[in-house]
């Protein structure tokens, strides 16, 4: 059986930007306390509309970051998880104060005069507990961890809120020995993305004080699966004059489509099992352009009608890696970089800074399902031929985003100009 794969990962470094007062004999066992069941409801019920506070700000920073990148990512493959951004940074904002937590603010779309800052955090312990809930049909895991240095004494309020609210784990580390901490580190991450992130860390700085990770793992079925023996080599275009080819996937059957004329663009969902679902646009030739790209929050999912297509679709294998301090510099985040920095609330009698910020995602999308899927294809198929069905080909550059429709909330983003395009 085959599967579609999206795997995230965000690495945050915060080093010392001057000569702390440390602890020698401080050390941190904080260990991830698991997201409560949802069948608990004693703990959630008064928190059944929390992340929904929250999802329009989720929304509006990841268009915003999509923007960014699409403005300096020229013509070349972006995928990137906006999700694990926000709930990092959200996170990490739990320790800042003064201009650095408004910058930070600002940047994620958080408008403090609608919402408090207690109610931002709730909504992500709450969007937390609905993805990783374990009782849903896909395979969805997402998770946070902070590195620390065993020198370093943390604030106990930061400590317990990074727990409480994101489930983080707090793990102390001898920085000092940076060879064995990075190997530390990077063991970790491939644990936990399955072993598709190795060796993310090649080295460290002398100066860290705190690592910090956020991780994504999806691995979903399509409700109507396609089949392999239907996959035919075909070209893909990239632009005007160049083409390559790729693996083409076909599926005739019914889908959610829209056509937007005002976007140029046919609009289709494929559904997962588990309530998640991809959103594939494909705009007209000549469309993919900046002004295209940057309306694309425009799309109302509202106006989506069912109707049979037959729908050509590429495999896919690519990969995005992106320095979000540079991105976020240019967002108007400057204060958590620099010696202006405030991140007073996290730890005690140190000024910490962030000096690294990575994010690399990794997509995968080929042929999936189970028998029972593919017999209800089969019959689609042979109702189908009563109809003349609409031809959608994917093969040109277009965007896709990946919902997970139990929360509202956008996973990942991307922009697929060559398929055949090798990994980063």
């Amino acid at each position: 059986m085959k599967s579609a794969l999206y795997l995230c990962l965000l690495l945050v470094v915060l080093q010392v930007q001057a000569l702390p007062k440390l602890n020698h004999s401080n050390k941190h066992k904080h260990e991830r306390e698991q997201p409560h069941s949802l069948g608990d409801h004693s703990h959630v019920e008064h928190e059944n509309s929390a992340h929904m506070k929250i999802t329009p700000s989720n929304a509006e920073f990841a268009f915003r970051f999509y923007k960014q990148v699409t403005e300096e990512g020229g013509n070349k493959n972006i995928f990137f998880s906006p999700l694990s951004l926000s709930t990092a940074f959200a996170m990490l904002s739990l320790g800042a104060r003064s201009n650095t937590l408004s910058q930070l603010h600002k940047c994620l779309t958080f408008n403090l005069t609608e919402m408090e800052e207690q109610e931002i955090h709730e909504g992500f312990q709450h969007l937390l507990q609905l993805l990783n809930d374990p009782h849903r049909k896909i395979q969805l895991n997402m998770g946070n961890t902070l590195f620390i240095d065993e020198r370093l004494e943390l604030q106990q309020k930061f400590l317990d809120d990074v727990t409480n609210f994101y489930y983080s784990e707090a793990v102390s580390m001898d920085f000092q020995n940076s060879e064995h901490a990075r190997e530390e580190i990077n063991n970790y991450i491939k644990e936990k993305t399955h072993g598709k992130f190795v060796d993310l860390l090649d080295s460290l700085d002398e100066d860290v004080m705190m690592i910090l990770t956020n991780y994504v793992y999806f691995k979903g079925y399509w409700e109507e699966p396609f089949e392999s023996y239907d996959t035919r080599d075909d070209d893909f275009f990239v632009d005007a004059k160049h083409s390559v080819k790729v693996k083409m996937m076909y599926k005739s059957t019914y889908y959610n489509i829209h056509r937007d004329e005002k976007l140029s663009c046919w609009i289709v969902e494929m559904p997962y099992t588990g309530n998640a679902a991809a959103l594939f646009v494909l705009p007209d030739e000549g469309s993919m352009n900046q002004a295209y790209t940057s309306r694309v929050a425009g799309i109302d999912l509202h106006h989506l009608y069912q109707l049979f297509v037959d729908l050509y679709l590429p495999k896919l294998s690519i990969s995005g890696s992106y320095d979000v301090k540079r991105l976020f510099l240019k967002m108007g985040v400057t204060d958590m970089f620099s010696n202006d920095a405030d991140f007073s609330g996290a730890a005690k009698n140190t000024l910490l800074k962030v000096s690294r910020a990575i994010h690399k995602a990794k997509l995968n999308i080929n042929e999936n399902g189970t028998e029972a899927a593919a017999v209800t294809m089969v019959e689609m198929k042979t109702f189908s031929a009563m109809f003349s069905p609409l031809e959608i080909k994917f093969n040109r550059p277009f965007v896709m985003m990946i919902f997970d429709k139990a929360t509202n909330s956008i996973l990942f983003m991307g922009k697929v100009v060559n398929p055949a395009a090798t990994e980063d």
